[in-house]
């Protein structure tokens, strides 16, 4: 059975009630910096790009003991969390859910995720996952396949996706796109595959231009031996990640050529993250999350194979997503 008939089309209904007052948010996962921007823009009035409608109230700190970038950074956020916005701090995701109305799954390291949010989506709380979704394609698609079928809404992106010329073409601006580039930091973490780290940021905005419809990925070197990965999707169109210094990149379509890839700051997302809890409908499609998953482990294959080309139907396979 092919489950992306399924993903394509998911539109779940949201739970939450029509609130007169904020929406109470919960934390999972504070060794990120996100936890703390993404607290400043939701509970300070007075903060630039404040975003309105929702509030952080609750958090379970996690924290991953075999990446030194997570666990040292829990206590320093935590204590600023509690400090400076007065969140109340579980020992226990099962805790804090009886006190919130939706979940924000923050941590960094993406191989708890599935384990995270299975009591989030128990308890039938609407979901934002930050990226990596995952650690892997078969847990994103685990994570799906558990929302469905507790008609719970998820959806997971970078902040990427939400830069100013990036949602200029997503939204039609050059027409049908036939080529882009994007370039982002990719800085690696041996427990993960390589671009699910940091690379994922370019991967996002390149997905974001682009749309889904990849068939298959090569993975080669920069001019500076940095990570090179170039898709061919249907229709004759490509796309290429490139590992960057910034966050850059370049689409062409029918009309013309455009800047994508942008950073513009994390209010644009956290924006969408609050449309999301008030309305259930997720504004990135499933099927294009796992693709993105899906050509992120295609490049780490292509890696080991020394460039050669890989179908994402061979990595969907693998996963058990397809026969």
């Amino acid at each position: 059975m092919i489950l992306r008939n399924w993903l394509g089309g998911l539109a779940l209904t949201c739970l939450l009630p029509a609130f007169a007052a904020d929406i109470r948010i919960g934390f999972i996962g504070l060794d990120t910096s996100h936890a703390t921007a993404f607290a400043d823009l939701l509970n300070d009035p007075a903060a630039k790009d404040h975003v309105s409608g929702a509030r952080v109230v609750a958090a379970v700190p996690g924290g991953s003991p075999d990446i030194d970038s997570s666990w040292q950074r829990v206590p320093d956020y935590t204590g600023t969390l509690v400090k400076k916005h007065d969140i109340h701090i579980h020992g226990t995701i099962e805790a804090m859910l009886r006190e919130v109305d939706a979940v924000m799954l923050l941590s960094v390291d993406g191989r708890p995720h599935l384990a995270q949010a299975r009591p989030v989506i128990a308890a039938h709380k609407p979901l934002f996952l930050d990226k990596p979704m995952a650690g892997s394609l078969k847990e994103g698609a685990e994570i799906f396949r558990l929302a469905k079928e507790a008609g719970v809404p998820v959806f997971s992106s970078s902040s990427l996706r939400y830069g100013r010329k990036t949602v200029a073409v997503h939204q039609g601006s050059l027409g049908t796109v036939t080529n882009a580039v994007t370039g982002s930091p990719a800085h690696l973490e041996p427990t993960h595959p390589d671009l699910f780290w940091y690379g994922i940021h370019g991967v996002e905005s390149l997905f974001t231009v682009m749309g889904p419809g990849c068939q298959s990925v090569r993975r080669s070197k920069t001019a500076t031996g940095g990570i090179e990965v170039s898709g061919v999707w249907s229709g004759g169109r490509s796309g290429t990640f490139r590992e960057d210094k910034g966050y850059t990149g370049e689409a062409r379509g029918e009309k013309g050529s455009s800047e994508v890839g942008a950073y513009d700051g994390y209010a644009p997302l956290v924006v969408e993250v609050v449309k999301f809890f008030q309305t259930g409908q997720p504004p990135v499609a499933a099927e294009e999350t796992l693709e993105i998953l899906a050509f992120m482990e295609a490049a780490d294959l292509s890696k080991k194979r020394d460039g050669a080309s890989v179908t994402l139907d061979e990595v969907r396979r693998a996963a058990g997503l397809i026969r």
